[in-house]
Formats: C-alpha cells, sequence, structure tokens
C-alpha cells in the first residue's frame, strides 16, 4: 500500500474570504468604535494593527484573523461575544 501525500494549505482555487461578512464586521467595529467615540487610528493603535489594515477590516476589504479580532475587542475594551453579537445583528440587517 502506497503512503499518500498531504499536501499543505488550501486546494488550489479555494477561498475562505467571505466578503458579507467581512462587510458586516467591518461595520460591527465601525459602530462599536464610533459609539466609544475612538478614532480608527486610535483603535489600530490600541489593537497593535497598522491603521491601514483596520481601514480595511472596517470597510470589509479583509476578514481578520481570530488572533486580530481578539485584539480589536481588547480595544474596543468589550469581549469577543459582544464584538460578535453586533456582526451577526449587522449581517442581518443585511438580509432583511
Amino acid at each position: 500500500m502506497q503512503k499518500r501525500t498531504v499536501q499543505r494549505g488550501r486546494p488550489a482555487g479555494t477561498t475562505t474570504f467571505d466578503a458579507e461578512l467581512a462587510q458586516a464586521f467591518g461595520a460591527a467595529v465601525r459602530a462599536l468604535r464610533t459609539e466609544r467615540g475612538i478614532a480608527q487610528e486610535t483603535l489600530a493603535h490600541l489593537a497593535g494593527v497598522e491603521r491601514s489594515h483596520m481601514g480595511k477590516v472596517e470597510r470589509g476589504e479583509h476578514l481578520p484573523t481570530l488572533a486580530v479580532v481578539f485584539k480589536i475587542a481588547g480595544a474596543l475594551e468589550c469581549s469577543t461575544t459582544v464584538l460578535m453579537a453586533e456582526a451577526e445583528r449587522q449581517l442581518q440587517g443585511t438580509d432583511a
């Protein structure tokens, strides 16, 4: 019996980016940030990410990693549960 080789990474042509989800998450970050009166640049600094990356997250151009989600939630002084609940609310708002 021949041993199968395991290829690392995603199969060619697949993606994990979901534009609708990215836009809902970005809108949630923006809503919580503005509610708290924090500038985007300040939030990026507090979260330890580049300001340009934070802008792309808020515009829904980038879907952040789990580590960045935790950093953003910490910078917003909320739990990831609150951040995700807001993202779900934003997602439901786009479905209606």
